[in-house]
């Protein structure tokens, strides 16, 4: 309940009026994201679990569900900001009606085995089977619309010449600057994936053994002053530091600069509204063909993700994330590496399956598996992703143009 309400209360500043349009097709309306996460506990919990569940609403499994085919039609997703019926009242009343009966299915299984629940906690054999495997499920991919939410939201207030800000929010305390520095990274025959008791996503197992050539990784994220003097040292006009397609997507779409930047790098647009761009803190909102031209021009390369979870598995659990309550990256304090929160991680790596991952059974074998194509893999967490969402061993992914995710980058080097 306290992970239902947390989405209730990040909308809690914004009118009718900022809910329902849509900025882009990669992103959602806020009245959008409210539905969704409340048709996936109607449909994935109440339905299969609950005796005598009636859905709230006939057709709203095709206006909310989002990719799930197997769980029947759904409505075109860059036309999500098209639906004004219903209104944010009635996905409100939706909502509270979904909660009741989440309600009523804890009630009826209080007391819920917990051996059973560690034991089913990760097992990917027929998720629907698992009414505790589904909840937990359930309040992660809500977990990850709060973050989704947010950065849609900042997207579309963005494209307002008035630069609204989302909420009143503090100013991240200031650092002095810090320089770079690389540590070495494990070498050797490691392990990477999950293993152990807890929640994972599929896509996170098997844990699998890797081999590790001699690196080293950057002790921080790279900063908007180091990021600042590639676009002055002409890094958007040389094609020689960029990918193919990077170099495609730079003349394409006219990128000068990481999105959100003013035109004379001086201020950022952020959930705060307009800001002063802070020169030590994190990059952020550059696609992976950015984060890969600048780590060319700085002599340097992108880490892969086993190197980043070799190293984020040496480092405490904690960062600049949601519950900091600044909403944007900070400059990093003395002796932290800034794994956690903050800015995802670019990595070097593609998004694909691990040795031996099977895909879960049933719609919910649709979560993860089918999307592991042409996409790159993100580490870390960022300055809205909500607490206790992160590990090590979480993989996010994302198409490499895509710019819109508090996205950053670390550097990486070989070693010989």
């Amino acid at each position: 309940m306290a992970t239902r309400a947390l989405t209730l209360d990040l909308c809690a500043s914004l009118e009718p009026e900022d809910m329902t349009p849509q900025s882009m097709a990669d992103a959602s309306p806020a009245k959008w994201h409210l539905a969704h996460t409340s048709w996936f506990f109607e449909t994935f919990a109440l339905l299969p679990f609950l005796p005598g569940y009636c859905v709230f609403h006939a057709r709203y499994a095709e206006l909310f569900n989002s990719y799930y085919v197997s769980a029947g039609p759904r409505y075109a997703r860059p036309q999500r900001g098209l639906v004004t019926r219903p209104t944010v009242a009635e996905v409100r009343r939706y909502r509270a009606h979904v909660d009741l009966h989440l309600r009523k299915l804890l009630d009826m299984h209080d007391g819920l085995d917990t051996a059973e629940h560690a034991a089913n906690a990760h097992s990917d054999a027929g998720p629907t089977s698992h009414l505790p495997r589904v909840l937990e499920l359930g309040l992660q991919h809500e977990q990850q619309h709060q973050e989704l939410l947010l950065t849609d939201v900042l997207h579309l207030l963005a494209h307002n010449p008035l630069k609204p800000a989302w909420r009143l929010l503090p100013a991240p305390p200031s650092q002095a600057a810090r320089p770079l520095r690389f540590v070495c990274g494990v070498q050797g025959a490691h392990a990477i994936g999950h293993a152990g008791m807890g929640f994972r996503f599929d896509n996170e197992a098997p844990r699998h053994p890797t081999w590790l050539a001699p690196h080293a990784l950057g002790d921080r994220l790279v900063s908007n002053a180091e990021y600042r003097d590639f676009i002055r040292d002409g890094g958007y006009d040389e094609p020689l530091l960029w990918l193919s397609d990077g170099w495609n997507a730079v003349q394409r779409e006219g990128w000068r600069a990481p999105l959100y930047w003013s035109a004379d790098a001086a201020s950022s647009f952020t959930l705060a509204g307009e800001q002063a761009l802070d020169p030590n803190a994190p990059v952020c909102h550059i696609s992976h063909f950015e984060a890969d031209a600048f780590a060319r021009w700085a002599g340097a390369r992108l880490p892969t993700e086993a190197e980043w979870e070799a190293f984020a598995s040496t480092q405490a659990l904690s960062g600049n994330g949601l519950d900091a309550g600044y909403c944007r990256p900070a400059a990093p304090s003395p002796g932290h590496t800034q794994v956690y929160g903050d800015a995802w991680e670019w990595t070097g790596s593609s998004y694909l399956p691990y040795p031996g991952y099977k895909v879960a059974q049933g719609p919910l074998g649709e979560y993860n598996g089918k999307f592991m194509s042409g996409q790159m893999v993100l580490r870390g967490g960022s300055c809205v992703t909500p607490p206790g969402h992160l590990r090590a061993t979480y993989r996010n992914f994302f198409y490499p143009h895509q710019r819109w995710q508090f996205m950053g980058l670390r550097l990486a080097k070989d070693q010989t």
